[in-house]
């Protein structure tokens, strides 16, 4: 069976990959010239959640039951039930895989928690509440990416003041995610590989007001204006690694 890596970049605005950015992404530059590109239309509500679980199932939506984050039983305001992993009942690329014969790598993909068997190996993502709790399948792949990156960080905290403890704490849990995924691909017999990077929603949330002149509380001349490029130019780096594997 071939292999299949695909990447994904939660929230990545492709005004800013395929256009605004591009002169400085030579590696995504690189895919977008040797294959196909453009613009599709997002899963409708366009949120973390169900985008990535139709993308992986082809089913809407309203087949998942996912509509976002929070669900109201019943109509209700008062009965509130939170996506996961266990509301998932449909087929996803993995279980195809699966069929086919493979084994796959999960890296992130929502939703990931609890963390559910796969033919392969699965590390949770950001609705993972902490990594003390069990992140991973099988339980102990936990301990061995430890020993690969100190502390892995499956999220970090973005609606916070202190700007520049966000820009350090973004930049070394993505180091770290791109750490364990070059590690998994170099050590894993896999036919299929997924992750999905989430830090580029959290520098979008927090920035995107800095480096946008259009945006109704932009701050001009602020020191964080050129956070989100440093950041694209951080993942086209950590993608190339990938790519030379």
């Amino acid at each position: 069976m071939r292999k299949a890596l695909l990447i994904g970049l939660d929230c990545a605005a492709p005004d800013l990959l395929f256009n605004r950015f591009a002169d400085k992404l030579p590696n995504f530059r690189r895919m977008m010239e040797k294959g196909v590109y453009g613009k599709l239309e997002s899963s409708d509500p366009p949120i973390t959640i169900p985008a990535w679980t139709v993308m992986a199932s082809s089913r809407s939506p309203g087949f998942l039951g996912l509509y976002g984050f929070r669900h109201r039983r019943d109509n209700s305001y008062k009965d509130i039930w939170i996506a996961s992993s266990r509301r998932v009942r449909a087929k996803r690329i993995w279980d195809c895989v699966a069929e086919a014969g493979g084994k796959s790598c999960l890296v992130g993909v929502p939703p990931s928690y609890p963390p559910f068997p796969v033919e392969g190996w699965l590390v949770g993502g950001f609705i993972t509440p902490d990594t003390n709790r069990n992140y991973t399948y099988p339980e102990e792949l936990a301990q061995e990416i430890e020993e690969v990156v100190d502390e892995y960080q499956v999220d970090v905290e973005f609606r916070i003041e202190d700007k520049r403890s966000l820009v350090k704490d973004l930049f070394e849990m993505t180091e770290k995610h791109f750490e364990v995924i070059k590690h998994l691909m170099r050590t894993r017999d896999w036919s299929f590989f997924m992750f999905v990077e989430i830090g580029l929603d959290r520098i979008h949330h927090a920035f995107w007001k800095y480096f946008d002149e259009a945006h109704g509380l932009h701050v001009p001349g602020s020191e964080f204006e050129g956070v989100m490029e440093d950041y694209y130019v951080l993942l086209d780096e950590k993608v190339g690694e990938l790519l030379e594997l």
